[in-house]
C-alpha cells in the first residue's frame, strides 16, 4: 500500500488525525507530535513536513503536492479547501542572510539570529509550483499565487499574485466560494 493507514498515522504520534487521509509512505515527516491533519488530506510523495513547538496545523481539503516542504519552529496553518502545488516551500523560520550571524541549524543559537514568524494560508489559497512562502506571512482567503512566486508579504483576499517578490497581478473569481457551499451539502459537512 503507498498510503499510510490511519492507525500507522497514529501511531506515528500525529496530534490528530482526520477522516479520508491520503498520506504517502514516501514523505517525509518530523515533529509529528506538532502536526495536526484534519479530514480529507492528501500529502504526496516526497514532501517534507518539519514542526516546531508551535505546530503545523492542517484543515480539511487539503492537497499537498510532490517535493513540497512545510518547515519551521513557528505555527504553520493551512486552513480548508487550501492547494499547495509542487515544489512549494514554506518556511516559519528562516536564518539572517546579513553576514552579522551564522548560519545552519547545526550553529548554537546565540551565534545565529533565526527569524521565527507564524505563516498562515487561509481558505481557498491556492500557491503555484515552485513558489517560496518566508515566515511572517498572511495568505488570506481565495489569494491566488502564480508559480515559481517569492511570497515575502501578507496578500489580500481573492487577488492573485505572482513574481519574486509577489506583485499583485488582478482580482479572483469568488464563484468558488458558491461551489464550496454545494459541495459542503453534498458531503453533509455544514
Amino acid at each position: 500500500m503507498s498510503h499510510y493507514s490511519k492507525q500507522e498515522l497514529l501511531e506515528m504520534g500525529f496530534i490528530h488525525v482526520g477522516e479520508h487521509c491520503m498520506i504517502s509512505k514516501k514523505a517525509s515527516f518530523y515533529g509529528c507530535r506538532y502536526i495536526s491533519l484534519g479530514n480529507n488530506v492528501r500529502i504526496d510523495d516526497f514532501c517534507v513536513l518539519s514542526a516546531g513547538s508551535e505546530g503545523i496545523w492542517l484543515g480539511n481539503f487539503i492537497h499537498i503536492a510532490v517535493f513540497s516542504s512545510l518547515i519551521g519552529s513557528e505555527k504553520i496553518v493551512v486552513s480548508d479547501y487550501a492547494n499547495i502545488s509542487s515544489r512549494v516551500s514554506i518556511y516559519s523560520s528562516s536564518d539572517d542572510y546579513s553576514g552579522s550571524y551564522m548560519t545552519n541549524p547545526m550553529v548554537d543559537g546565540e551565534y545565529t539570529n533565526v527569524l521565527h514568524a507564524p505563516v498562515k494560508v487561509c481558505e481557498h489559497v491556492i500557491i503555484g509550483s515552485g513558489s517560496v512562502v518566508l515566515p511572517g506571512v498572511v495568505l488570506k482567503q481565495g489569494a491566488a499565487v502564480g508559480a515559481l512566486s517569492l511570497v515575502n508579504k501578507s496578500l489580500s483576499e481573492f487577488m492573485i499574485y505572482a513574481g519574486q517578490p509577489v506583485k499583485e497581478i488582478k482580482a479572483r473569481k469568488r464563484d468558488l466560494l458558491v461551489c464550496a457551499e454545494q459541495f459542503e451539502k453534498s458531503w453533509g459537512t455544514q
